[in-house]
């Protein structure tokens, strides 16, 4: 369950509770606009909004939020001396929106779409003199990029974007397929992982995954990525990655990792290359997948990748969530 489904689990109960969400910065700061925190009668539950003394603040805001029944929005300077003390290397400024859970029908039908939806905008009033206001609308194209979070231009609401992470399709369910896949999952990526051998696709290995035994074309076929998308290739044999990596390099898509040595991509990068595949698209394979750091198991390249993964979506990748 998302923060989202345990926010409207928690009001459904009608126990007390407050969500906050960090709805602006500027300079530098420990977390993104977006980042959320969940309060509960015990203090914190979910997220997080920066830890040390802001959170310790945030949690007192919360409970006055809750006695009062009205949101609060906080502003927080991280000076030097301040991040000094609480451990943070930072020194900008946060503006946190406090907001009490409640049990008014439209409110909890916005948190209830905020939940499931794959994306969406959520609109916060900071006023709610007349009553909670919350409300949860389409995502327009217009509103894709930008933080996940941010005060209205009125400064009347707090305006959240949910986009879904990229997907990520793993070629490959062997040893270093399989451990990445899982820990892609883990850092949040939509993993699609495949392989043409029923006994290592098994649904049964992978919970939480989506797991297909079938034909590599079938697969492209089926997934169509694209720019916002990412591909490791890690199957059992240099045919199978060159026949997937010759579709691939035609299809735009975001990240094409290929795993193997610098010797494996000179031989298979030549094939394609005289075969006629686009050189541009050639020279963006990242092979060998991963960043160096030494890594010799399974469990270790998998870090190496999903560290290179998460390095294109937050740094080199068009913006997505926060």
């Amino acid at each position: 369950m998302n923060l989202w489904g345990r926010a409207l689990a928690l009001a459904r109960s009608g126990g007390p509770g407050a969500l906050a969400t960090i709805a602006q910065t500027s300079g530098s700061t420990p977390v993104p606009a977006g980042a959320k925190m969940l309060v509960g009668p015990a203090g914190r539950l979910d997220g997080s909004v920066g830890g040390g003394c802001v959170e310790g603040d945030v949690l007192h805001v919360a409970r006055s939020a809750q006695e009062s029944g009205r949101p609060v929005l906080v502003t927080h300077h991280l000076n030097a001396d301040l991040a000094g003390d609480v451990g943070l290397s930072c020194g900008g400024t946060v503006r946190i929106f406090v907001e009490p859970l409640s049990a008014d029908p439209a409110y909890l039908a916005a948190l209830d779409a905020a939940a499931s939806a794959d994306s969406g905008t959520v609109t916060t009033a900071i006023d709610w003199s007349g009553g909670p206001r919350k409300t949860f609308a389409p995502l327009a194209d217009a509103e894709r990029a930008g933080p996940a979070a941010r005060l209205s231009d009125d400064r009347r609401y707090v305006v959240e974007r949910i986009v879904p992470a990229p997907r990520l399709l793993v070629f490959g369910a062997g040893h270093v397929g399989a451990a990445i896949a899982r820990a892609a999952g883990t850092a949040g990526f939509r993993v699609t992982l495949t392989d043409d051998r029923p006994e290592f696709a098994d649904p049964a290995r992978f919970p939480g995954l989506t797991v297909r035994a079938e034909a590599p074309d079938r697969v492209l076929d089926a997934f169509a990525p694209g720019a916002a998308d990412a591909v490791v290739v890690a199957t059992r044999g240099h045919r199978n990655d060159a026949e997937i990596l010759d579709r691939l390099v035609r299809m735009g898509v975001g990240y094409v990792g290929l795993l193997g040595s610098r010797r494996k991509r000179a031989v298979i990068l030549t094939a394609l290359g005289a075969a006629g595949a686009p050189s541009g698209a050639l020279g963006a394979i990242r092979v060998p997948v991963g960043l160096e750091i030494g890594a010799v198991t399974p469990e270790e390249i998998a870090v190496s990748v999903v560290a290179e993964l998460i390095a294109w979506r937050r740094l080199s990748a068009p913006t997505r969530e926060a």
